[in-house]
């Protein structure tokens, strides 16, 4: 892989341990993925089934919450049953924090707007660092502002960066990171991840655009609050894509008020396309259909990526398209391609065809083509994107289309208001001067 990002050099810290493998953040390492369990971690079996699968849809890093003693209780039975590194998310009590470390937990968050107590952050610093375990620190912008004192949250809102259109809160965050941050220097710790979230995707950009500016401390991405998955989505990947795009970003989480595997999902997709991780699996691409096709290409498409998502492990690239207009340049450009018409599909590979077949043997061929070329692979009788770019898109009146090379050749007719007439081309035999 060939990355596009030039990342920005940052500290490297590392997660977990012998058993379940450790994840390199900031530094050389490539960007991780985590996610948060949705269910309650004092539910032993039911939290252990779910981390568990969220490391099977990708996840590198999963965060459980911890906000009573019968959570931190059960991590002792949690951590030794799964198989990525677990962090401890801790709110309000640094008690908590103790525990996890005690429990066996491979890294602690702490919250800088909810546990400000000096000597209380200075026991988990201690704690962390006889373990060493890092720890992060993040300041979101629903508890980073002064709520309870309102003259001091009315001083901290007069803001430095007065011109900037988010002033007052990254004077805020950037401000109490510091003085948070001091005692962790003052402690000689330094296994720190930041990060820096709000629901305001604008926000994001900007805090973690002057946070990188200042620290050399990896950052953890993240929009908090995103919403549902239909929209969660673009509030969380324009702006986390527009960091990672500019170098910024050791570690992300997507965050939806959904099931956490999509956020593990689409996490993964954002860094592939922007080739800051190797895919696995298939890399599926598909027309977006319009008045051309001739297939039920929906229908199509998603029986094609359910399958092939359960067969295929090589990042094979496969593209379904559903006319001949866009389908031979798709079909050059992938591994394997079917470009469809008239209830058929022709099915090629590496640019080479292969089959025309009826549109209700498409999906049976394809995928038997995938899985012939994925073991031509794995035997090294072929290679992924070694591809022919020779394709010469179909007479369009022959196997698929509309019938342009016998209108442009003038013989072809059709019936107008003055009856049978020849149809010609404008610049051919036949046509109009």
């Amino acid at each position: 892989m060939i990355p596009t990002v030039t990342r920005r050099t940052t500290r490297q810290v590392v997660v977990g341990d012998d058993r379940t493998g450790r994840v390199r953040i900031g530094g050389d390492a490539p960007v991780s993925v985590q996610t948060m369990t949705a269910g309650y971690t004092y539910e032993v079996d039911a939290c252990v089934a779910e981390i568990n699968r969220l490391a099977a849809a990708g996840a590198d890093l999963v965060r459980v919450a911890v906000p009573n003693r019968k959570d931190t209780e059960a991590l002792k039975e949690i951590i030794p049953q799964v198989s990525v590194p677990v962090v401890a998310d801790v709110h309000f009590h640094f008690g908590r924090a103790l525990e996890a470390v005690d429990a066996g937990i491979h890294k602690i968050r702490l919250n800088p707007g909810n546990i400000q107590d000096r000597k209380h952050v200075e026991e988990v610093i201690a704690a962390c660092k006889e373990k060493e375990l890092p720890i992060r620190v993040g300041v979101n912008e629903g508890s980073i502002v002064e709520r309870k004192d309102k003259q001091k949250r009315m001083k901290e809102l007069g803001g430095v960066f007065s011109d900037h259109r988010h002033g007052h809160f990254l004077a805020i965050m950037l401000a109490k990171l510091e003085e948070y941050l001091d005692i962790f220097y003052e402690n000689d710790f330094f296994d720190i991840v930041i990060s820096a979230k709000s629901p305001d995707p604008t926000l994001v950009i900007d805090a973690y655009t002057e946070i990188s500016k200042r620290f050399d401390h990896p950052l953890h991405l993240g929009v908090t609050h995103a919403g549902p998955r239909e929209t969660g989505s673009i509030r969380s990947v324009v702006p986390l894509g527009h960091l990672l795009a500019s170098g910024i970003g050791d570690t992300v989480r997507i965050s939806y008020a959904n099931d956490p595997v999509y956020e593990v999902e689409d996490a993964l997709e954002m860094l592939y396309v922007l080739r800051l991780r190797d895919r696995k699996g298939v890399d599926l691409i598909a027309c977006p259909t319009c008045g051309r096709i001739e297939v039920d290409l929906f229908t199509l498409v998603q029986d094609v990526r359910k399958t092939l998502a359960d067969e295929i492990e090589l990042p094979i690239k496969v593209a379904v398209m559903g006319c001949i207009v866009n389908g031979p340049g798709e079909a050059e450009g992938a591994d394997v391609a079917v470009f469809a018409g008239k209830q058929r599909g022709i099915i090629y590979v590496q640019g080479e065809k292969v089959a025309t077949v009826p549109e209700a043997e498409i999906l049976d061929a394809l995928l038997a083509e995938c899985r012939a070329f994925e073991a031509k692979v794995n035997a090294g009788e072929a290679k992924l994107g070694e591809k022919v770019v020779e394709i010469v898109p179909p007479d369009p009146i022959g196997e698929l289309g509309s019938g342009m090379a016998r209108i442009v050749a003038g013989d072809t007719e059709r019936v107008g208001g003055g009856g049978v007439t020849p149809l010609t081309v404008e610049g051919h035999p036949g046509g109009r001067s």
